[in-house]
């Protein structure tokens, strides 16, 4: 596992483990920064130690102590500190805090935009200049609205905890965006992988926590169903694999079979709401034993009972012209072309493939170019590159 491997994987436990006791967010953070900047320092000369995340943790929490006496803040809060450790000097270990964490962020006091870019800020350790290009705002604008919303749940006494049962469906909608945004972002990067492993595990504990909310369930049945393509997504060069091209049979069937069961029993409820519609859609993918097989016409119908997002509208695009034919698919998708999507690696990349199937290879290698100039992922941009080989020869 490499260095930022490990920082995507520890870092929002170690924030969240300091935040539950200090209180304090920019100190937290502040923390954990420097305990990341002392591994880096010392485990290249002492090796890595066996257990990478209580070190990181131990020591985020001693400089916590140390700031904390100096700033003469009192015995209490210094006592509160220090019981972050077992009587065997490992640190205190939550199994939910990251979960804490994220109802804390997701609190209806702030902005759904800042609950979040709160979130994926201190849960994902994100930089605020990638979830600034995620909502498409300036770094110092994303940076005021990140310092706003720290300041608003201190001030405010926002507590650090699952809230009770009654005010849970308030908080629900923000902290399910935030495990799918946190889910995407380590499934479109190899490098973020274990972002996805870690979103599966909190919403299984939501699941557990509120079994009785059908889009909780959908959301892990969507997760699951398309990590269980996870193995087939890149070639062995790290390149992508696209969806009509994956081996099915390195598919994770165990994985398909709880998401579907899960879906299943979330539709049950009758009260299909958007993730478990985005399931129904994977399902059927996940279910086509061929490429071919894959009931588009379903697939279309089932993104016409959503929202229609740019994003959504775009991958409907895609379904209606997988039905209909490729020349259908392109005029939806050149109608998109001067909306919001201006800029989005995935309709030039989109509108190339529906110009490539229509034999139309030099129109389709200009939009591959622009594709390849936007694309995001070195697994993408390379793909993109074998395509526009392909109809440039």
């Amino acid at each position: 596992m490499t260095f930022e491997q490990l920082y995507r994987q520890e870092w929002g436990q170690v924030v969240a483990t300091l935040i539950r006791v200090t209180g304090d967010w920019e100190l937290s953070e502040e923390c954990a920064q420097e305990a990341f900047a002392a591994a880096l320092e010392r485990w290249p000369r002492d090796g890595v130690p066996d257990r990478p995340g209580a070190w990181l943790t131990t020591t985020a929490r001693n400089k916590a102590v140390d700031w904390l006496r100096r700033e003469a803040v009192g015995a209490a809060k210094l006592k509160e500190v220090a019981a972050l450790d077992h009587a065997s000097g490992q640190p205190y270990d939550v199994p939910d805090d990251r979960l804490r964490l994220m109802f804390t962020c997701c609190h209806p006091a702030l902005a759904m935009e800042a609950r979040v870019a709160l979130t994926l800020r201190t849960l994902a350790g994100l930089s605020t200049a990638q979830i600034a290009r995620a909502f498409l705002v300036p770094e110092p604008t994303m940076s005021k609205r990140l310092t706003r919303a720290k300041q608003k749940i201190q001030h405010a006494g926002i507590p650090y905890r699952v809230p009770p049962a009654h005010l849970l469906p308030e908080r629900m909608p923000a902290v399910l965006a935030v495990l799918y945004l946190l889910f995407n972002e380590g499934y479109s990067d190899v490098v973020r992988s274990s972002l996805s492993s870690e979103a599966i595990r909190l919403a299984r504990l939501l699941v557990q926590l509120m079994p009785d909310e059908p889009e909780a369930a959908g959301l892990l049945a969507l997760m699951l169903l398309h990590d269980a393509r996870r193995d087939t997504r890149l070639d062995a060069d790290g390149v992508l694999v696209t969806l009509e091209d994956q081996d099915r049979t390195r598919w994770d069937h165990s994985l398909i079979t709880e998401g579907e069961n899960l879906l299943e029993a979330a539709l049950r409820r009758g009260a299909p709401g958007p993730y478990q519609v985005q399931a129904a859609i994977a399902a059927c993918h996940a279910s086509a034993r061929t490429a071919a097989d894959t009931d588009w016409p379903q697939i279309t119908a089932l993104y016409g009972r959503l929202k229609q997002t740019p994003v959504v509208a775009l991958n409907r695009a895609v379904a209606i012209g997988m039905a209909d034919g490729p020349a259908v698919g392109l005029r939806l998708v050149d109608d998109l072309a001067a909306g919001p999507l201006a800029g989005y690696h995935l309709l030039p990349a989109t509108r190339a493939d529906f110009l490539r199937r229509l034999g139309r290879f030099q129109e389709a290698a200009t939009s591959y170019r622009e594709a390849i100039a936007l694309a995001t992922t070195d697994a993408e941009r390379r793909y993109l590159e074998r395509r526009l080989a392909e109809v440039s020869a």
